[in-house]
């Protein structure tokens, strides 16, 4: 299929799910990009997926009863993390092993009350890899504003999640809030799966969080440009993504994140600054020049 054959799809009354799909896959980026990039900055990566897995309970109860999935999965997630903060104060018990404990737990619970719904099969399948067309036209309202919220946090406290991403011990001596801004950080990594979750599904959420923000990491030094570049690439991704899989009746959530995945290769590879290849050449040139050195000398 051709970009004018998918734009005309676009445009088709009766593919009506397809703008819809677009829309909440490239809103949904766009927030996890931006949010992705403390993730990276932080090493959250495993809270990250914790989360992931914590809003499962939460989406499998709104299924059940009918009632709205961002709202259920935000509950969920957000009571998973406040018992990490909580339970991680704990000095004998390190963060990632409260982690591995609550997440399991919180997945497992979602299973269990999946299976009491009808049709436990096809529904579990559609939480577990997302499904394009059975995302309902309330739920990109939702999306869309809970996306403008989380973008709207971030930005009015940027300069204290910067703060507490570089040092967080020179922040807690500066009087900063860490605690408190640790529950916000980590609210907001849960929005920002809620929303994504119905496209890309429950277990590859964690890549759209994680892969754009890492990919910009190789790409520049400063936190802003990473912070824009960020949520472009992960638009990107999605917007192509979907066509790919629209175009060849591909999984939506399993293309999208196999497209992410092969631009961070890329530019684990490419990067003119922190590429594989550009170290090489890099060292390559060093070596000849002190080889010069030597033989001039």
């Amino acid at each position: 299929m051709n970009p004018i054959d998918f734009l005309l799809d676009l445009l088709n009354p009766d593919l009506a799910f397809l703008p819809r799909a677009l829309a909440i896959a490239v809103m949904s980026s766009v927030v996890c990009g931006v949010v992705g990039s403390f993730v990276v900055l932080r090493g959250m990566a495993f809270i990250g997926d914790a989360v992931a897995h914590a809003v499962f309970p939460g989406l499998a109860v709104a299924f059940v009863v009918s009632g709205n999935l961002v709202l259920g999965g935000t509950i969920a997630g957000v009571i998973t993390a406040v018992l990490v903060a909580v339970l991680s104060q704990n000095r004998r018990l390190k963060e990632d092993s409260v982690i591995g404990v609550l997440f399991v737990a919180a997945f497992a619970l979602g299973i269990v009350i999946i299976s009491q719904a009808p049709g436990y099969a096809g529904s579990l399948q559609q939480f577990l890899f997302g499904s394009i067309t059975g995302i309902p036209d309330s739920d990109l309202v939702v999306v869309a504003v809970t996306g403008i919220l989380v973008l709207g946090i971030v930005f009015l406290l940027h300069k204290e999640f910067v703060t507490i991403a570089l040092d967080r011990e020179s922040a807690r001596a500066l009087g900063v809030p860490v605690f408190a801004l640790d529950l916000v950080l980590y609210v907001l990594v849960t929005l920002a799966v809620v929303i994504s979750v119905q496209t890309i599904g429950n277990i590859l959420v964690l890549a759209l969080l994680i892969a754009p923000a890492a990919t910009a990491r190789l790409l520049t030094e400063r936190l802003v440009v990473m912070m824009a570049l960020a949520p472009v690439i992960g638009g990107l991704g999605a917007l192509l993504g979907i066509y790919v899989s629209w175009s060849w009746d591909l999984p939506t959530g399993g293309t999208i994140v196999l497209l992410l995945s092969a631009t961070f290769l890329a530019a684990w590879l490419l990067s003119p600054r922190h590429g594989l290849l550009s170290r090489r050449l890099r060292r390559r040139v060093l070596t000849a020049e002190v080889r010069n050195v030597d033989v001039s000398g």
